[in-house]
């Protein structure tokens, strides 16, 4: 079985022809989708630093494999125990206080139409930046006429105008 394997996507290296590296990329594709399906479909969207992590670390682990330029089934088994991993740190977040550490938390900005300007130099936002997700979300550019406006932990800035 492992000849037969090692006939099919070609050695652990860079000696692997196209066809074998065809098929690598095909069997890589059809196990990124599986691994999208059992994590969280969250794990390549627009969210937290976690979830962006994960993104970025499968992109290089299973480009590896699909390349040669690390050994295969090692790669898949390490793409799976990261996926699982994800799972269980997230699951975690949603019932320990660790969730703030792994998926940061939402800080305030604005309150009652006042910077908080602690908060806003701590994480470097800018009164342009608050601006422009004024202007990005629809609402008033007036200071005034927001109530609240938060960082949350996607990175985006949610605004909440006065009724």
């Amino acid at each position: 079985m492992e000849e037969l394997l090692r006939d099919i996507i070609g050695p652990d290296s860079n000696a692997i022809n196209w066809w074998q590296m065809s098929t690598r990329g095909i069997f890589i594709f059809l196990l990124t989708l599986l691994l999208i399906r059992f994590g969280d479909k969250r794990i390549f969207s627009k969210n937290s630093a976690f979830d962006i992590a994960l993104g970025v670390i499968m992109g290089s682990v299973l480009s590896r494999a699909i390349t040669g330029n690390a050994p295969f089934l090692p790669t898949v088994f390490t793409s799976l125990v990261l996926v699982a991993l994800h799972r269980i740190l997230a699951s975690l977040a949603c019932h320990s206080s660790i969730g703030n550490f792994i998926k940061g938390k939402t800080q305030q900005l604005v309150k009652n139409g006042e910077l908080l300007n602690d908060q806003m130099n701590k994480h470097r936002i800018t009164q342009n930046d608050l601006e422009e997700a004024m202007r990005s979300n629809g609402k008033s550019v007036e200071l005034k006429d927001i109530e609240n406006a938060f960082l949350e932990r996607s990175g985006s800035i949610s605004i909440i105008v006065r009724k």
